[in-house]
């Protein structure tokens, strides 16, 4: 007859491979006095709070990628000939307004801070890289940075930290 094999669980206690799940939680959570559903409650717990940490950690890191590919289309996807009258005049403004209020909300989600700090990041961070942009068109041969899509820049800004606002005022 072949010999059962036990693994080792902590210093002194040895557990059976076929023993699985919950059996090896109550065999080992008798000895300590507590109810069960005490201990499953309070596992319950942590296991939330921890996988709430790690999908915020994720999504700030999926917030400041989204972030960098917006910043890098809007360097090197800007300086193409192709870029050079893309979308008619009046819809352009538009289009200004929409990139910078995903900006604005993905930087202020990826910095992580709270309160007027994020929005702060989230607000000036976007507005100071719609800055370099038309600082950057001015040197770009059949592009004009002009005012008005600088004006149409911050108002995607304000925007983008108006929602962060309310979003981050929503899920506290």
């Amino acid at each position: 007859m072949p010999r059962k094999r036990s693994t080792r669980l902590g210093k002194y206690s040895t557990i059976n491979p076929a023993i699985i799940g919950s059996q090896v939680r109550n065999r080992l959570r008798q000895p300590c006095g507590c109810p069960d559903d005490l201990l499953n409650v309070v596992d319950e717990w942590v296991l939330i709070l921890f996988l709430q940490h790690t999908l915020s950690h994720y999504l700030r890191t999926a917030a400041a990628l989204l972030a960098l590919g917006i910043m890098i289309s809007l360097f090197l996807g800007g300086a193409h000939p192709v870029a050079v009258n893309l979308v008619p005049e009046p819809w352009d403004k538009l289009l200004h307004c929409a990139v910078f209020a995903l900006l604005a909300g993905t930087l202020g989600f990826a910095s992580g801070f709270q309160g007027w700090r994020g929005l702060a990041i989230a607000f000036f961070g976007s507005l100071l890289i719609g800055l370099l942009d038309e600082w950057h068109q001015l040197y770009l041969p059949g592009r004009q940075a002009g005012w008005a899509d600088f004006a149409a820049d911050m108002a995607g800004s304000f925007m983008g930290t108006v929602s962060l606002t309310k979003w981050s005022r929503k899920r506290n």
